[in-house]
């Protein structure tokens, strides 16, 4: 199942410098430039960084997708001052974005 439009929308209102790219029916989020995590199926999944696991211990691993790496579900995606507390330190942790030749 593909994720809303109306979904996406409400992600990226939740937190600013949160930006999106469609890819396959899905959403890949990008917080200042860098790969943060993505809508799957009108879920919110992260990166399982040390702080995106630090800040949400109780989180539940799941797909986004069959056959990738296991990613942490945001459940509490209405508590603006959490998403952008999460997205920042995740930042400082993922690497740099690849320089396009």
């Amino acid at each position: 199942m593909a994720s809303s439009k109306e979904y996406l929308e409400f992600v990226l209102e939740q937190c600013s410098g949160l930006s999106a790219r469609a890819m396959m029916g899905e959403y890949v989020l990008y917080y200042g430039g860098k790969v943060v995590g993505g809508v799957y199926d009108n879920r919110l999944l992260v990166k399982p960084t040390k702080s995106a696991k630090a800040l949400m211990p109780n989180a539940e691993y799941q797909l986004p997708y069959e056959g990738a790496k296991e990613m942490l579900l945001v459940e509490d995606i209405e508590d603006k001052d959490f998403l952008k507390k999460l997205f920042k330190a995740m930042y400082e942790e993922l690497p740099e974005p690849k320089k396009k030749k």
